[in-house]
């Protein structure tokens, strides 16, 4: 039998557990308190707790829900977790280092449903969700991988999988994130990527200040039905009339749109000029990013010089733009690279669930 994971719960829901199974509800605050302020993972060190209840709970739950099975570095200083759970499955979390943020990037699923063109997570299929407990735990191996005085800054689901496919976890995730008593993290520094799970976009939005970004990476439903099959569920117009008339989305807090540059797919001036329509009465900002090459697709970016006119002429059109740069390309850590090679996380490949937010 699993046992259920202590940090798969909110500090809420933990006291509320705690109260039915007859401890005191302030036991869980003390717990999470050795958890997440000091770093202690083993019940039995957590010795202002009385003897007998660190082995009950001992013989519960459990605590540790991932561990790290390598750590990759780049060159340009990004990190990349090989993480694994106890039934073997494995996701990867990427660091990325900056001169005043670290930002890490957490996965949500074992591979990915949705079998995007570009992406090598797609090309896995979909093994499983992960637990609120095991989205946590990518941060915390990724904090005691920190040098001394060095604080993660941000936190973006732009992983493995799609994060309102499992919005149970991702919710319950946010909200440990966000406790003040837990992780103490601003909402305004967490991002979630979604490829447009329409339904699910107003509760994550109403759970707190915290930042959307949709990967967009098409101006017309054609291309878009190609690269993100989950446009034929969701498409374009649907997906921006729901953005575009939301009223939690406004100029001081605007989507965030990423935008992959492919070579000749969705690369043209007329794509960079459609854009600025396409978005229009949407607060917003794009990151345009070329893509990053993999085993698993023969789609390469564009040159640089077609990035920059593609940049340009979308920011002509009243765009806010950002022209990112690749970070971990050599270690497999960039966007749309995570398929954690080798490492078993590819096991259900074929496996299929629904596509739709209500099923």
């Amino acid at each position: 039998m699993i046992q259920p994971n202590l940090k798969s719960h909110s500090r809420p829901v933990l006291r509320d557990r705690f109260r039915r199974a007859g401890l005191p509800a302030w036991r869980a605050d003390q717990v999470l308190s050795w958890i997440y302020g000091r770093g202690v993972e083993d019940l039995h060190e957590m010795t202002d707790l009385p003897a007998t209840l660190r082995d009950e709970l001992a013989a519960n739950w459990s605590v540790r829900a991932l561990e790290t099975e390598r750590v990759q570095i780049s060159r340009d200083g990004t990190r990349k977790f090989v993480l694994r759970a106890p039934d073997g499955a494995t996701v990867e979390a990427v660091l990325i280092p900056e001169e005043r943020r670290n930002t890490l990037c957490v996965s949500t699923q074992v591979g990915c449903p949705l079998a995007c063109s570009f992406c090598a997570t797609g090309a896995l299929g979909f093994t499983r969700n992960l637990s609120a407990g095991e989205i946590i735990d990518q941060v915390l191996r990724a904090r005691e991988a920190l040098d001394q005085g060095e604080t993660l800054t941000n936190i973006v689901y732009m992983g493995m999988g799609e994060p309102l496919l499992n919005w149970p976890a991702v919710a319950e995730s946010i909200r440990i994130l966000t406790d003040p008593k837990t992780l103490a993290m601003a909402p305004r520094r967490i991002t979630v990527s979604t490829s447009g799970i329409v339904p699910r976009i107003r509760p994550l939005l109403e759970l707190g200040p915290v930042n959307l970004a949709i990967s967009l990476h098409a101006t017309t439903d054609a291309v878009r039905d190609e690269l993100v099959p989950l446009n034929r569920r969701y498409p374009l117009d649907e997906l921006l009339g729901a953005l575009r008339s939301d009223d939690l989305i406004s100029r001081k807090r605007p989507v965030f749109f990423e935008y992959t540059l492919m070579q000749g797919i969705n690369d043209s001036l007329d794509d960079a000029r459609r854009l600025p329509r396409l978005l229009r009465g949407i607060p917003s900002k794009l990151n345009l990013i070329p893509m990053n090459p993999h085993a698993d697709s023969p789609i390469q970016p564009p040159s640089r010089a077609v990035c920059d006119a593609f940049a340009a002429a979308a920011h002509a059109g009243g765009l806010r733009i950002t022209l990112r740069r690749n970070r971990g390309g050599d270690i497999d850590a960039a966007c749309g690279q995570l398929a954690a090679r080798g490492a078993g996380a590819g096991a259900g490949r074929g496996i299929r669930i629904p596509l739709s937010a209500e099923a």
